[in-house]
């Protein structure tokens, strides 16, 4: 069975990304979004918040920039779907001692579903969400970085680079 991988988390952060799980490849390499398929250090690059496209080995340079990488379910699985009800529940409260303890300005969630697993709601819309789950801290949600998702890149990238505006402000 393949473990989980290391969080990259430090106080005083701009943005923590994260994440659903690991995927396979990431649990086999140690290293946050190392699928080929995902788009996640393409979108970061685009978006302007990483000067080049990092490679999912330099997953720990993100803490250089101010950014960290965590996950609300630790075990890798193939897809998403394979987490259950009991792990989003442990990883919930993980999270929110993991946000609690470091109090990053943003925390961004890589995909819808992530972020209504997290603040247990129902629907949420893109972007700065008005009801923050830690007080000084932004909730942002993101479209997930996988290749699955049907959504245009432009539009993507568009919405990650909100981020940017946030953390400056």
């Amino acid at each position: 069975m393949l473990k989980g991988i290391p969080d990259h988390i430090q106080s005083d952060l701009n943005i923590l990304f994260v994440g659903f799980n690991p995927s396979l490849r990431s649990g086999e390499t140690g290293h946050h979004f190392a699928n080929p398929n995902n788009r996640f250090w393409n979108i970061l690059y685009q978006s302007g918040l990483t000067p080049y496209k990092l490679k999912p080995e330099e997953d720990g340079k993100l803490l250089e920039y101010g950014y960290g990488l965590t996950n609300i379910v630790q075990r890798p699985t193939k897809a998403a779907e394979e987490i259950t009800k009991e792990e989003y529940d442990e990883g919930r409260c993980i999270l929110q001692e993991k946000i609690s303890r470091y109090l990053p300005k943003v925390v961004c969630f890589v995909g819808k579903g992530v972020y209504l697993q997290y603040a247990k709601r129902r629907q949420a819309h893109w972007g700065h969400q008005e009801d923050a789950m830690i007080n000084g801290v932004v909730d942002f949600v993101a479209p997930s970085s996988s290749g699955l998702v049907r959504m245009k890149m432009p539009d993507i990238i568009a919405i990650y680079s909100e981020l940017g505006n946030i953390i400056i402000d």
